[in-house]
């Protein structure tokens, strides 16, 4: 390194003995690229000034008679450099003009008859530039943006540590966080049934959503469980036996095939128990009638014969059902797996306490939850619904995001749409009760790999996002006022 008296720089002495293998980085050139990205035009759209533009425009007025779309944009130069800004004590700013279009609609003519089209360049406003040192210069004084440290847009789970309750329980819960748009929440109760909020509001049962995604009671328990099937053969029943379910279990009845008993009555079954009923290839056992009493029905039984309902999905079974299902004909029966090791009945339990039946009741009970005193309509419960995780213009993950949200569910493609989709919540629901069965850990929100930094020209874009949102509110006002004057 060149050392200058004249230029006042510090003489340096080095008392390391190692040379120097890395130079010191450009430490400015995170704002500044980030600053450049914002200004600088993006023909794709993803970021900056363009993004901001594209996400609010084209602008309807409220008849859709006439629409306001955005051409582009250009940055002009500013009007004094630097020094002369700080000398004169005003801001170092560049012009924004744009260039839009009006385009009025014939409502006379079929839909989509252009009438007459205006194209024509606003001035917006000044856009403060950032200096070469990463500053910007505001009436006169240098200021600076920091660079925020913030919790990164994605799916985290997490628990309470037993701090809630006072019986000390560990409640577990899910957060879906976007870049931009309502959060998600899921999260289990003391007594294991599983809950929904959105934006933080009052708490649903999370079969709710399910139900208004258009899934049924039968879909949802295929969902969250697996099935044991029983066959009806005379007076008895046989069920399908996979071994590794057993384990842990008390034996209620003598386990016996083939003429060998291999777990006695009141005996706890054990991995040596598992071990030789897999050896000797056994499948199916026989089991008394009162095994099967308070199990729950996996889907509908109908009779055929009258149409009568005899046991719906999600029923606990009784005797008298089964003598009903024994009438009815049926020959073989399909209930769910659940124990208290590591299939907990935590979405069967959860659809006992939830009272919607259908797509429409559910939309229903979330639009009363999201606008509690507005008489609700199917078209105003869907629009709302769809426009909470599924709308682009109301909800985004953003790209690390999506990556992050990929990487807790462990997919292996980093990359998708910034909504959500229907896999994407059954995934959190399903990844969260794994967690409550003891088959995963939750996240440490304080872990840096949970965190991102927002630089300058993101906080600056978001800031320019909300100043058009209003200037879209104005134009859709002033467009109606103007057609109503024609």
């Amino acid at each position: 390194m060149v050392y200058s008296y004249t230029e006042k720089k510090r003489i340096r002495k080095d008392f390391g003995k190692r040379p120097q293998v890395l130079d010191i980085p450009y430490l400015l050139s995170i704002q500044l690229e980030s600053f450049k990205k914002f200004i600088e035009q993006d023909p794709e759209g993803h970021y900056g000034l363009e993004a901001a533009f594209r996400s609010v425009f084209p602008i309807q007025s409220y008849n859709g008679n006439s629409e306001l779309q955005y051409v582009s944009y250009r940055l002009g130069e500013p009007v004094f450099d630097v020094k002369e800004c700080q000398i004169r004590g005003v801001t170092y700013s560049a012009p924004l003009r744009v260039k839009l279009r009006l385009v009025m609609y014939d409502k006379d003519a079929p839909a989509g008859t252009v009438k007459d089209i205006k194209e024509q360049e606003v001035y917006m406003g000044e856009i403060p530039l950032m200096t070469d040192n990463g500053t910007f210069v505001i009436n006169g004084t240098e200021r600076v943006i920091v660079s925020q440290l913030h919790r990164s847009p994605g799916v985290f789970f997490d628990s309470d540590k037993g701090k809630t309750h006072s019986s000390g329980k560990v409640l577990y819960n899910a957060r879906v966080i976007p870049y931009r748009g309502s959060w998600l929440d899921f999260e289990f109760d003391p007594k294991d049934s599983v809950f929904v909020r959105i934006d933080r509001r009052r708490k649903l049962p999370a079969s709710i959503i399910l139900r208004a995604l258009g899934y049924t009671t039968e879909q949802i328990l295929d969902m969250f469980f697996e099935k044991v099937n029983f066959e009806v053969q005379g007076k008895s029943l046989v069920m399908e036996l996979v071994p590794d379910r057993l384990r842990g279990e008390t034996a209620s009845f003598d386990i016996e095939a083939n003429g060998k008993v291999y777990v006695e009555q009141g005996r706890r079954i054990t991995a040596r128990h598992i071990r030789q009923l897999s050896k000797d290839g056994v499948d199916h056992i026989e089991v008394p009638v009162e095994y099967i009493v308070g199990k729950i029905a996996a889907r509908d039984y109908i009779n055929e014969e009258t149409g009568e309902l005899i046991a719906a999905a999600n029923q606990e079974l009784s005797l008298e059902t089964l003598a009903l299902l024994s009438q009815a004909g049926y020959k073989s029966l399909e209930v769910l797996f659940t124990n208290d090791l590591d299939f907990g009945p935590y979405m069967s339990d959860t659809l006992r306490i939830d009272s919607t039946t259908d797509r429409l009741s559910a939309l229903v009970e979330i639009y009363r939850m999201m606008r509690p005193g507005e008489p609700p309509t199917r078209e105003a419960a869907e629009q709302l619904f769809e426009s909470l995780f599924f709308s682009e213009d109301r909800y985004d993950l953003s790209a690390v995001g999506r990556m992050k949200f990929n990487s807790s569910l462990g997919r292996e493609e980093t990359t998708g749409a910034g909504t959500l989709d229907h896999a994407d919540i059954i995934e959190v629901m399903r990844r969260l009760i794994d967690i409550r069965n003891g088959k995963g850990e939750v996240d440490d929100i304080d872990h840096l790999g949970n965190r991102r930094i927002r630089s300058v020209g993101e906080m600056a874009e978001n800031q320019f996002r909300v100043g058009l949102v209003r200037v879209e509110r104005a134009v859709k006002e002033r467009l109606s006022l103007a057609t109503l004057m024609q």
